[in-house]
């Protein structure tokens, strides 16, 4: 079946698989490191909890046979040591047929660890790894041609990342459609990084340009990764430069980076020869066996396409959602809507009596906005899922989100593996007397404010967030009321 063959993208699929294992790598870490704390026997919503409220074929996980701490860092470090597997290329020099488990193990490990992670991997990027690791399976490896519906389905997948960003655009905010959301959007995004406060600030022309841009690049541009070479290797450095644009101006995990990943399927071996010096050797056809397989995987992705792309051309089009608990086909949009106002939730705990305004300190985030003088940090691809979720708190009533009360007990508790989440704990792992939350508005500081008060914020009360609590006899969180 030589039609199946693509001979010419051998080098693009080496540089999908390489930058792919790269992204598991990183996900990976962030179970090792966050779940516990999040998700753990202890953890802020306890797996073993959940899954008695669900059936395997509602979430499918592994943990439906058990589930400890210990097995999720098997899980989670196993995972790791796979993805440096495919880093260094292991894949490429076994025999091809390796290459099905190793791909096969990571998205099995990985969908185990989305399935029982709840609001805390409740995210698009979650879906879209997991959608292209399952592709990632059949791709083929070493000295194999690689199979042309593979390619194709890996630009069906990017087109759907970005022509859903940009259609959810055009029927969401009226501010995409005149133009104005970056006038607030670097402001007001999840989590600003260094670089986010210089975008803002960028001249308001510049900021129409961009929106227009972006709806080039989005609603425009995917079509043409399935013209020809070279058109299709432009439509993909588009979106590469796109996202690679979005990286520079905000913190949204390894969402942008797998996008580019993706947008490589695009680029051809000629295309890519001009900036990487690696040449394949003789090639050799993917076995029969293989050939059936991508054929009957292509198939599959084509019928499970169907609900996706009813879902783009309604006018109710929902964003980033899975329509199999596999998360095989999925759909994708982010932004549909942009907050104006940036509001922040400070939480801060005392060592004294609770009921005066002295001896309050702050708890402070890696991430998030806290400290006016601190400058935001680059973490993605790194994912800091604390963080992310208090910039959603602070739009709702804390009673809400259960995870945000369970973190305050574990405050209150001196939880030594909660503060591992935090950049500054003031009590040093030490219980606090009370914990209480205040709402602020935040704003990024004008030139002027920078360089005469230092601060890279500025930031006004907004108001009582959470009352003060303490731990009541039986350990239970209790307001604190003034007699």
């Amino acid at each position: 079946m030589d039609w199946l063959q693509a001979p010419d993208y051998w080098l693009t699929r080496l540089l999908i698989e390489r930058a792919l294992g790269m992204i598991y790598l990183v996900a990976f870490l962030v179970a090792a490191f966050q779940f516990r704390p999040l998700l753990g026997a202890h953890g802020l919503l306890p797996v073993p909890l959940f899954l008695r409220r669900v059936r395997f074929l509602d979430a499918p996980t592994l943990f439906h046979l058990h589930y400890s701490d210990p097995l999720l860092l098997a899980v989670a470090w196993g995972g790791v040591l796979l993805s440096i597997a495919v880093v260094v290329g292991l894949p490429d020099v076994a025999p091809p047929a390796v290459a099905i488990p190793i791909w096969f193990a990571l998205w099995a490990l990985y969908q185990s660890i989305v399935n029982v992670g709840q609001i805390f991997y409740a995210f698009g990027w979650e879906t879209l790894l997991l959608e292209a690791g399952f592709l990632a399976i059949f791709l083929g490896a070493g000295p194999t041609v690689p199979p042309w519906p593979l390619i194709l389905l890996l630009r069906w997948l990017v087109f759907r990342v970005e022509f859903g960003a940009g259609l959810i655009k055009l029927r969401g905010d009226r501010c995409w459609r005149e133009g104005t959301c970056l006038y607030y959007h670097h402001e007001t995004q999840p989590m600003p990084n260094s670089l986010s406060w210089f975008f803002h600030h960028l001249p308001r022309p510049l900021h129409r340009i961009e929106v227009l841009g972006n709806f080039f690049a989005q609603l425009v541009v995917p079509f043409f990764l399935f013209a020809p070479q070279p058109v299709a290797s432009i439509a993909g450095a588009i979106i590469v430069l796109t996202q690679a644009w979005l990286v520079l101006s905000g913190n949204f995990s390894w969402l942008n980076f797998l996008t580019m990943t993706l947008a490589f399927s695009a680029f051809d071996d000629r295309t890519l020869s001009l900036f990487l010096s690696v040449h394949a050797a003789d090639l050799a056809a993917l076995p029969l066996w293989w050939q059936w397989l991508v054929l009957a995987v292509t198939v599959l992705v084509i019928v499970l396409s169907y609900r996706p792309v009813l879902n783009l051309i309604s006018p109710h089009q929902l964003m980033n959602f899975s329509f199999d608990p596999f998360h095989l086909v999925n759909t994708y949009g982010a932004f549909g809507s942009v907050t104006k106002e940036r509001y922040e939730i400070v939480v801060e705990g005392t060592a004294d009596h609770p009921l005066g305004e002295a001896g309050w300190k702050a708890y402070e985030f890696k991430g998030k906005p806290g400290d006016p003088r601190r400058i935001p940090r680059q973490f993605a691809p790194y994912h800091l899922r604390l963080d992310w979720l208090m910039w959603f708190a602070a739009m709702e009533s804390p009673f809400r989100h259960q995870w945000l009360i369970a973190f305050v007990v574990k405050l209150l508790e001196g939880d030594r593996a909660t503060s591992k989440l935090l950049r500054f704990d003031p009590f040093r792992g030490h219980r606090p007397v009370a914990v209480r939350a205040n709402l602020y508005r935040y704003r990024f500081s004008t030139w002027d404010e920078l360089r005469r008060q230092g601060v890279w914020w500025v930031r006004t009360p907004a108001g009582e967030y959470l009352p003060t609590l303490v731990l009541d006899p039986a350990g239970a969180p209790a307001q604190l009321h003034r007699e």
